[in-house]
């Protein structure tokens, strides 16, 4: 049986650290933790750091100054070999929750709680953290802070819950054979979704769906879309705008894709690209091809998926057709701070 225990142990050290560090500490534990040749990915504006410095300097720190108190909150916790390449990697899932004390990227502070959806993907080689992607949700963070900057979503936004079998925190080994279930059932899943993209249909048969998720499957997606419950209530509030408002849909690959247990994720760099024709978050039209960075955590139940966590850097993609939801917020609500 695989283990992937030592790197599991890694990342959680590191974790604990960076809980306990400060802005003036976190390049310190960067250090200590991580390569020589560390790569950091983050979502707009932070995008691909090549160094420690940076990576502090650039999300860290910022984050840490504007969100006090910070407490990583894991819902799920899993690790495996990348169906790329075979490294070991790590994911943690779940929600950084503070004090909302400092403005954000021109987002206002509340000085109240809040909690950033995140998920975090760690590579592990000879025992040090040498690749990161970090995915926060922003969209979200700014609608807690009362300047959602998007039309009204088609799901429902809130609070996700974590799995609703309490047991995606893998800090032990999990048995042989569940994860090449999970993952061989995830690979269907994808190549379904990436043959209908090549054929260049604009929408999908609920047949299609059904053959690898439940019916009563659970979406919960990133702020501006939402989240939603039910083939036909995902179809109808997410799936079915995104096919008919999104032209020239191409799958680009994903960094890595790997499962333990009932488990799995996968995260893309970019995952694919498309053309936005109108419609879809409530926007029109640009004809702007643009690149979309995913990342989707699924839960196995059988023989279909049930559970799936995603969130997407909506706001990189808006950028590249020329909307800057952060800098149109920090120019209304900070204009002496630009």
């Amino acid at each position: 049986m695989a283990s992937y225990q030592a790197a599991k142990k890694i990342v959680l050290a590191y974790f604990d650290a960076m809980e306990n560090a400060t802005a003036d500490s976190v390049t310190e534990v960067l250090n200590s933790y991580t390569s020589e040749d560390y790569l950091w990915r983050g979502v707009y504006p932070f995008r691909e750091q090549s160094s420690v410095a940076n990576a502090a300097t650039i999300f860290w720190q910022p984050l840490m100054n504007s969100i006090t108190r910070m407490q990583r909150r894991q819902d799920i916790f899993i690790a495996g070999s990348n169906l790329y390449g075979g490294e070991d990697w790590v994911m943690s899932m779940g929600n950084f929750m503070g004090l909302f004390d400092q403005d954000f990227l021109g987002i206002p502070c509340t000085r109240k709680i809040v909690n950033i959806r995140y998920a975090e993907f760690s590579c592990v080689v000879d025992g040090k953290i040498s690749k990161t992607g970090l995915f926060i949700d922003l969209i979200g963070l700014m609608d807690q802070a009362g300047v959602y900057p998007l039309p009204p979503s088609t799901g429902a936004y809130f609070n996700y819950p974590g799995p609703r079998t309490h047991d995606g925190l893998h800090y032990t080994a999990t048995p042989d054979g569940e994860a090449e279930v999970t993952l061989e059932l995830l690979n269907r899943m994808v190549e379904d979704l990436s043959d209908l993209n090549e054929s260049g249909a604009m929408d999908c048969p609920p047949e299609i769906l059904e053959k690898t998720w439940s019916k009563n499957m659970l979406w919960y997606g990133p702020a501006g879309i939402g989240a939603t419950y039910t083939i036909p209530r995902y179809q109808e509030q997410h799936q079915l705008p995104f096919r008919a408002n999104l032209d020239d849909k191409k799958f680009k690959g994903h960094v890595c894709r790997f499962a333990e247990g009932n488990y799995a994720c996968f995260f893309g760099w970019p995952n694919l690209s498309n053309t936005p024709i109108g419609g879809w978050l409530g926007l029109p039209g640009g004809n702007v091809n643009a690149e979309m960075q995913v990342v989707d955590v699924y839960r196995r139940e059988g023989d279909k998926l049930i559970e799936n966590w995603v969130l997407i850097d909506l706001p990189y993609w808006l950028k590249q057709q020329g909307l800057d939801v952060l800098g149109r917020t920090q120019q209304i609500c900070n204009p002496n701070n630009r």
